[in-house]
C-alpha cells in the first residue's frame, strides 16, 4: 500500500511540475536568455562588517540599470534591517540570511526562525552552508531547515559540495548525490515551484583559499547537480532551478565560469564584502549573459 502511495505521489508532482513549467511566476520575469534562467549573485557576508558599514555598502554597490541579474545580500541576521533601511524601498537588491533554526519558536538560545527572518526583511536563507557542516550540522537538519524555509516563504539557497580529500579519491559526484538525496529527497510532495530553491555547488576546498575550480570542473559538477535534480524531480523542474558556483569568486573569473551551460550564477564570499567588487562581479555576469545571449540569437 504504501509503495502505491508513493507512485501517486511522483506522479502528481510529476503532472504539476509540468503545469508549472508552462507558467513560470510573472514576478520574477525576464528577457529571455539562451539559458532561460534569471542569474543570481548573492553576498555572503559572514561574520563580517557593522551597521556603518551596511549603510556605506547600500550607497557605493553600482550595478548595471537594468533588472537582468538579481542580487541578494546576505549579511549577519542582526544586520538585515540596517541593510534593509539603509537600499531603500525601491531597491531592487533582495535580502537573505545566512542560517535559520527550522523550528517556529520555542527554547532555541541564539537562533532565528525562518518567520523572524522573514521579518526582518530577507527573501532568501543559505542552508547547508560548509561552514555550517563543519561546526556539526548534519544532512538531516539541512533537510528540516529546507523544508522549513520553503513553508515560510523564504527561498533556500541549498549548498552542497566536496572536501579536499573527497575530491582527490573520487568522490565528488558520490558526495553531491548524498547531500542533493538527502536534502531535497525528502521534501512532500507536489516538489517546491524551482523559482523558489536555489543549489550552491561550493567545493570546500576553493571556499576562502583562493583556489577556484576550473571552469570544465564547476560546469561538470553543476551539470550533475541538474541531472540529479531531474531525478528527484522531474527533467521541466531540473530546467528551471537556478544553480550557482561559490569558491573565491571574482571579477576576473566569472565571466569564463558563468559561459558554463548550468552556471547561473554565483554565491560570492570574501570579495562581496567590497561594495566595488560585488558590483563588479554583477557587471561581469551581466556582460556574460549578453554574450551568451548574442550567441544564441
Amino acid at each position: 500500500m504504501e509503495d502505491i502511495r508513493e507512485t501517486v505521489q511522483k506522479v502528481v508532482r510529476q503532472v504539476i511540475l509540468e503545469m508549472l513549467s508552462a507558467e513560470p511566476d510573472a514576478l520574477d520575469q525576464w528577457s529571455t536568455s539562451e539559458k532561460g534562467r534569471r542569474p543570481l549573485v548573492a553576498a555572503n557576508w559572514k561574520m563580517n562588517l557593522l551597521s556603518a558599514d551596511a549603510r556605506r555598502y547600500a550607497t557605493e554597490i553600482e550595478v548595471p540599470e537594468d533588472n537582468g541579474v538579481e542580487i541578494v545580500i546576505c549579511p549577519p541576521h542582526i544586520l538585515l534591517p540596517v541593510l534593509r533601511r539603509a537600499l531603500g524601498e525601491e531597491t531592487k537588491i533582495r535580502l537573505g540570511a545566512q542560517d535559520m533554526h527550522h523550528e517556529e519558536s520555542g527554547a532555541h538560545t541564539g537562533e532565528h526562525s525562518g518567520a523572524m527572518i522573514s521579518d526582518a526583511g530577507a527573501r532568501y536563507v543559505i542552508v547547508g552552508h560548509s561552514e555550517r557542516r563543519a561546526a556539526g550540522e548534519g544532512d538531516e537538519e539541512v533537510r528540516q531547515k529546507v523544508s522549513a524555509a520553503l513553508a515560510t516563504g523564504l527561498r533556500p539557497v541549498l549548498c552542497v559540495g566536496e572536501l579536499l580529500p573527497e575530491r582527490q579519491r573520487g568522490a565528488t559526484l558520490q558526495i553531491l548525490r548524498n547531500q542533493l538525496t538527502l536534502a531535497l529527497g525528502g521534501l512532500a510532495a507536489p516538489a517546491p515551484d524551482p523559482d523558489d530553491l536555489v543549489v550552491a555547488y561550493e567545493p570546500v576546498w576553493a571556499i576562502g583559499t583562493g583556489k577556484v575550480a576550473t571552469a570544465k570542473q564547476a560546469g561538470e559538477a553543476l551539470a550533475f547537480i541538474r541531472d540529479r535534480a531531474a531525478e528527484i524531480f522531474s527533467h521541466a523542474w531540473a530546467e528551471r532551478v537556478r544553480l550557482l558556483y561559490g569558491g573565491s569568486v571574482n571579477a576576473d573569473n566569472a565571466e569564463e565560469l558563468f559561459g558554463q551551460p548550468d552556471v547561473d550564477g554565483f554565491l560570492v564570499g570574501g570579495a562581496s564584502l567590497d561594495p566595488a567588487a560585488m558590483g563588479a562581479i554583477v557587471t561581469a555576469v551581466h556582460r556574460a549573459r549578453a554574450a551568451v545571449e548574442s550567441a544564441g540569437a
